[in-house]
């Protein structure tokens, strides 16, 4: 599965994306989340505050109790505001 960060969760893990290997027991991307929290300090530092995590399951925005069986991509953004 294809892992995306975008503007301020990529400047502050350092990278742009991950490919990952699914792991047990990860069935929505709040549990994805978590998991790249619990793995990796750039995550945990991005995504210390949950609230304003957004999430998109191949190119659709969803909530982040959505499963992600099946999900070639999974993107993770901060709040967008446009003017």
């Amino acid at each position: 599965m294809k892992i995306l960060y975008f503007a301020r969760f990529r400047q502050l893990i350092g990278r742009a994306g991950d490919d990952l290997e699914l792991p047990p027991g990860i069935g929505t991307v709040a549990d994805l989340l978590e998991h790249l929290v619990a793995t990796d300090q750039g995550c945990a530092a991005a995504f210390a505050n949950r609230a304003i995590v957004r999430a998109a399951v191949d190119q659709s925005h969803v909530k982040l109790d959505h499963p992600v069986a099946g999900a070639r991509e999974v993107a993770f953004f901060p709040p967008v505001t446009g003017g």
